[in-house]
């Protein structure tokens, strides 16, 4: 059984890359790489295999290497980085060495000497890291401005790795099949969070109404790349893995609240000064995700509450 869903997965990422690949390539943003839309999509792909195919299962055989392998085995991120670069001006030293040392030198923080099952000083101190790296834009040399979602889908896979394979975090529910269990779970998380969202949104001027009824394409397009490209690395780090950590520490309640204001703030730089009102909302949001995530412990729980969200304020609110 675990076999046939590892299949039929592989045969999803193919036809996802497809359509990926035909409606990507004929977007503005497409043109606009012209001969280096081949190696950006490559490195894409590359990029997101390993949060899609850890999300049916493959994080058990990376569990089972040894210590030396395992670490070893960070450094295979980086080849999508050598994917998109080689054998191009943008291929340069500082970008190569960064990508193979940072992903390596971030399992052996965290499996050498191994941890037990609590967050520890150098779990929080690996989070700090990886979320500096974002939004320091410690690889922004890696990949150019245009391809920036490339750098945070590397950055994924790194916290991906390192804390699902190499410190074998248990509880995080990574997992992208799609219970109708966890659906429930993510829409009864919606049905609350939406009109408290609405209401506030458009007392403090946030957001504003659009009256629109986008083509049918157009809505597909922003389900699956809200899905892809911004829900499941942001509910990988703040559900999966912090707020799990969390729950080790200081408890339920108090590790739902922590990840949800911890995700609010990461949004503070929307906007060319601090914005307090998308901080707030989307800490608000963050604990509507976090209890979907918590009720299954499930991540397509709150991945199904964050792209509903998301493509509704980005299609009618925006």
């Amino acid at each position: 059984m675990r076999r046939l869903r590892f299949q039929i997965a592989g045969l999803v990422f193919a036809a996802l890359l497809a359509a990926l690949w035909f409606g990507l390539g004929g977007s503005p943003a497409g043109r606009a790489l012209g001969g280096e839309f081949g190696r950006a999509f490559l490195s894409f792909a590359l990029l997101f295999a390993p949060l899609w195919f850890f999300g049916f299962g493959a994080a058990g055989r990376a569990k089972e290497l040894a210590s030396g392998w395992k670490i070893a085995s960070a450094g295979l991120l980086s080849v999508a980085y050598f994917a998109f670069a080689a054998a191009s001006a943008r291929l340069n030293a500082r970008a190569s060495l960064t990508v193979i040392a940072f992903p390596v030198l971030v399992a052996a923080f965290l499996e050498l000497p191994r941890l037990g099952r609590e967050m520890s000083w150098r779990d929080g101190s690996a989070l700090a890291l990886i979320a500096a790296a974002y939004y320091l834009k410690w690889f922004e040399g890696a990949w150019p401005p245009e391809l920036a979602v490339l750098p945070k889908l590397f950055l994924a896979d790194v916290a991906l790795y390192c804390f699902l394979a190499v410190r074998a975090l248990e509880g995080s529910g990574y997992s992208l099949v799609p219970r109708l269990s966890a659906i429930a779970a993510g829409l009864r998380e919606l049905g609350w969070f939406l009109p408290v969202a609405l209401v506030l949104g458009e007392w403090t001027g946030f957001i504003h109404f659009h009256a629109a009824l986008p083509a049918i394409g157009r809505v597909m397009t922003a389900i699956a790349v809200t899905f892809l490209w911004i829900a499941i690395p942001e509910e990988l780090f703040f559900r999966s893995i912090l707020q799990n950590f969390l729950e080790t520490r200081i408890g339920r309640t108090s590790a739902l609240l922590v990840a949800s204001a911890l995700f609010g703030l990461s949004h503070f730089n929307h906007g060319a000064r601090f914005n307090l009102r998308y901080v707030l909302l989307a800490t608000l949001a963050g604990i509507a995700y976090g209890r979907a995530w918590r009720a299954k412990r499930e991540i397509f729980a709150s991945l199904v509450t964050h792209t509903a969200v998301d493509v509704v304020w980005s299609l009618w609110f925006r």
